[in-house]
């Protein structure tokens, strides 16, 4: 679920004090992109973007299956099949993944 390298690789690149700025700027901004995620009725364009997004978040603070579940996405409203999206499963895969990471944060850093 999480990718706890990248955690690793990221913390260690920007430091502790960058670090833990950094988590909270990216679970406001999915929060909000989740939030405002266009339905499968729109544009598929757009749900596209807005998965696109929502990926490249997700790997950078590596949740891995977020992202993967969001490139399926991406991949199904550029095929011109959104309702094939199942956005409620990103939004709980993005709610189990934030879970534990937060729980597993603290241990998996200090180890």
């Amino acid at each position: 679920m999480i990718d706890w390298s990248q955690v690793s690789e990221l913390h260690d690149e920007i430091g502790a004090e960058d670090f833990d700025e950094v988590v909270a700027l990216f679970l406001k901004e999915v929060e909000g992109a989740l939030a405002d995620l266009p339905g499968e009725a729109t544009e598929p364009a757009a749900l596209e973007a807005a998965l696109h997004f929502l990926k490249g978040s997700a790997l950078n603070l590596g949740f891995d299956s977020l992202a993967r579940a969001c490139q399926e996405g991406e991949y199904a409203a550029r095929a011109g099949t959104p309702g094939a999206v199942d956005l409620g499963a990103i939004v709980r895969l993005y709610e189990d993944s934030r879970a534990a990471f937060l729980r597993e944060l603290p241990e998996r850093l200090a180890a």
